[in-house]
C-alpha cells in the first residue's frame, strides 16, 4: 500500500495550479497548506477544503516551520510551486529549508548560476526538486514541434 503524502502549493491561484491540485488528489495524497497572495481561489475548495490557505509568505512560512518543528505533527513530504517564474528559485530555496522535496515548472531559475545553491541545498537537506515539463505535450506546442520537423526536412 502507497503512503500518503502531504503537500503544500505555492501560488494555488495560477494557470497551472489546479493541475497539480487534480494530480495530488487523483494519487491519494493530501494538500494541508497553500499559500497565493489572492484570496479569490475558489478552486482550493473543489479539491481541498480543509487545506490552511495563506495569502502572506510570512504565515505560511511560519506554518510550515511550526510542522516541521513539532514532531508529532505531519511534516510537508513535497512542496508544489506554482509561483511566477522569478519566484521560483526562491520558493525551491524555502521547501528545501522546510525539508520537503520540490516539485516546479520550467524553469526553476531564471540565472544558470543559481543552481548551484540549489543543488547545495539539495545536498545539505537529502531533499529533491523535480521539474515539470508541463508545456511538452500541448496540442500547440506539438502542432509547434510538427510544423518544425515537417519544414527542416523539407529542404
Amino acid at each position: 500500500m502507497n503512503k500518503i503524502r502531504t503537500f503544500a502549493i505555492i501560488g494555488v491561484g495560477g494557470y497551472i495550479a489546479p493541475r497539480h491540485l487534480d494530480a495530488i488528489k487523483k494519487t491519494g495524497n493530501v494538500l494541508i497548506a497553500a499559500l497565493d497572495p489572492n484570496d479569490s481561489v475558489g478552486v482550493l475548495d473543489k479539491y481541498f477544503p480543509e487545506a490552511n490557505f495563506f495569502t502572506e509568505y510570512e504565515r505560511f512560512d511560519r506554518y510550515v516551520y511550526k510542522l516541521l518543528q513539532n514532531k508529532q505533527s505531519k511534516k510537508i513530504d513535497y512542496i508544489s510551486i506554482c509561483s511566477p517564474n522569478y519566484l521560483h528559485d526562491s520558493h525551491i530555496r524555502f521547501a528545501l529549508r522546510s525539508e520537503a522535496n520540490v516539485i516546479c515548472e520550467k524553469p526553476l531559475v531564471l540565472n544558470p548560476w543559481n543552481v548551484d545553491g540549489i543543488l547545495d541545498l539539495e545536498k545539505k537537506t537529502g531533499c529533491k526538486v523535480n521539474t515539470i515539463l508541463q508545456l511538452r505535450l500541448h496540442p500547440a506546442i506539438s502542432e509547434l514541434k510538427e510544423k518544425i520537423k515537417q519544414n527542416f526536412f523539407k529542404h
